[in-house]
């Protein structure tokens, strides 16, 4: 995690496995998200990066940052929400993903939105 003040963000996940996109036997799984990213403060706020831990069944994490997301470095007015619809693919049937976003105010001040772990995982299994 960085150093920054923490943005007044709420960002909700949705995950799901995609069968139709994975190949068990080959052990690839594959896993989509979908990202609300709400600005809950009171002054607009620009996404200017994303760092991910992606971490598989067998604690092999993979770290994944760049600018902005899914190639867009949205601005959020005060209320404003943006969705996002992303993927990630794993050598195990279950793992998780956390990390942060870094935002930038009109003053060129940054902050970091934590974004909790969420779990992937194929559907229909005890783990």
């Amino acid at each position: 995690m960085n150093a920054y003040p923490i943005a007044p963000i709420h960002i909700q996940v949705s995950a799901t496995y995609l069968e139709d996109q994975s190949i068990p036997m080959q052990h690839i799984y594959t896993f989509g998200y979908r990202i609300t990213i709400t600005n809950t403060g009171e002054m607009a706020l620009t996404l200017r990066r994303r760092f991910w831990q992606i971490t598989d069944d067998n604690q092999k994490t993979e770290t994944v940052e760049g600018e902005g997301v899914v190639g867009q470095q949205p601005t959020l007015q005060a209320g404003e929400s943006f969705v996002y619809t992303s993927g990630a693919q794993l050598k195990t049937p279950y793992g998780q993903m956390q990390g942060h976003y870094t935002f930038e105010d009109t003053q060129g001040n940054l902050f970091s939105a934590p974004i909790p772990a969420f779990l992937l995982s194929i559907p229909r299994t005890i783990h």
